[in-house]
C-alpha cells in the first residue's frame, strides 16, 4: 500500500513525536510513504476559501500526478482537505482554480484524488483482522478513552458517507479493541477540544480541556488517544493549565494514534517518543509492563 504522505504542519512542529511514530508504524504495517514536501498548509483557520482552495488544489494535483491517494495524520487537515475537494468537484470552479493558480507551474487538478486519514487506512486498507494478527504486546484490557475531535466525523456526508459508515463511525474504537484495549466512551469524544478558541477565549478553552480529560479519568481511562495533533496540543499541552484553572488534578496521558498502535506492535515508549509529552505517560507504560525509572 503506497500513499502520498501529507504529514501536515503540526507533526513537523508542535508534535514531532507524531511524525516519528507514524514513520515507524507505517513501516511495520508495510505502508510505503512517499512524503509530499513541496506543498503548503491546508489553510486550516483561514476563513477565505479563495486562499485555501488553490493551495489544496495544488497539493491534490501533485498527488494525482503520482497516481497515489493522500494519507494524512491530522484530522483537521483531513477535514479541511475533504471540504476543499468537495468544492473542487464543480468542474467550472476547478477549471477556474487550474487556470488562475496552477497553470503557471504546469499543474492541473482533474478532481480524482483520494484523501485518507491514517486511521481509515489502517481500518479499511490494512484491515482489523490483520492488525490483530501482528500485535505482539496486547493492550490487555487497558482502558483507553478515544477522542475524535471536530473534523474526522463531521460533516458526516463527507467524512462518514453511507458507503463507509460501517468502518468510519467507530474506527477509533475498533482499533483500540483490535489492539486488545478496552474502549472508554467519554462524553466529549466527538466534541471540540478547545484549541480553536485558545487565543480568543482562553477560559472556555481550558474549561473544555478540563471537561474532556477529567471525564475520561472519572470513567476509568488510563490514557486518552486522538487522531488529531491539534487536539493533542490542547489536551496534553494545556492540561496543566486546565487543571490549575479548575483547581483539580488531572494527569491524563494523551497518546497520538500511531503511538498507541506502535506500543501494541512492539515498539517501546522511547521509540514512540512518548518522553516528549508534557503529561507523563508513565501510567500507560506501567500498565503495559514497561520498566519505569523512579
Amino acid at each position: 500500500m503506497k500513499y502520498a504522505f501529507y504529514p501536515g504542519c503540526v507533526s513537523k512542529g508542535g508534535t514531532p513525536e507524531l511524525y516519528e511514530a507514524t514513520v515507524k508504524v507505517a513501516e511495520k504495517l508495510e505502508f510505503e510513504l512517499e512524503e509530499m514536501r513541496d506543498v503548503g498548509c491546508t489553510g486550516a483557520g483561514v476563513l477565505s476559501r479563495e486562499i485555501s482552495d488553490p493551495i489544496n488544489a495544488r497539493t491534490f494535483a501533485k498527488a494525482e500526478a503520482s497516481n497515489l491517494p493522500i494519507m494524512t495524520i491530522c484530522s483537521t487537515c483531513q477535514g479541511v482537505m475533504a471540504q476543499a475537494q468537495h468544492r473542487l468537484k464543480d468542474e467550472k470552479y476547478r477549471n477556474y482554480i487550474n487556470s488562475e493558480f496552477l497553470s503557471d507551474e504546469g499543474l492541473e487538478y482533474k478532481g480524482t484524488v483520494e484523501i485518507r486519514h491514517m486511521l481509515w487506512a489502517v481500518v479499511e486498507d490494512f484491515g482489523l483482522d490483520r492488525l490483530k494478527n501482528i500485535v505482539v504486546r496486547s493492550l490487555e484490557g487497558l482502558p483507553v478513552a478515544h477522542f475524535y475531535g471536530c473534523y474526522l466525523r463531521r460533516p458526516p456526508e463527507l467524512m462518514v458517507p453511507p458507503e463507509f459508515k460501517k468502518t468510519r463511525k467507530t474506527a477509533l474504537e475498533d482499533v483500540i479493541e483490535a489492539l486488545g484495549g478496552k474502549v472508554v466512551k467519554s462524553s466529549g469524544r466527538g466534541k471540540c477540544c478547545g484549541f480553536p478558541i485558545l487565543t480568543s477565549n482562553e477560559d472556555n478553552s481550558l474549561q473544555m480541556c478540563g471537561d474532556h480529560t477529567l471525564d475520561a479519568k472519572e470513567k476509568g481511562a488510563v490514557t486518552l488517544v486522538t487522531p488529531c495533533p491539534l487536539c493533542h496540543l490542547e489536551l496534553d499541552g494545556k492540561q496543566a493549565d486546565a487543571a490549575a484553572y479548575r483547581g483539580e488534578d488531572i494527569n491524563m496521558p494523551v497518546l497520538h494514534l500511531p503511538q498507541l498502535i506502535g506500543l501494541a506492535l512492539g515498539f517501546t515508549a522511547k521509540e514512540m517518543a512518548m518522553q516528549r509529552h508534557l503529561v507523563s505517560t508513565e501510567p500507560v507504560e506501567m500498565a503495559l509492563g514497561f520498566e519505569v525509572k523512579a
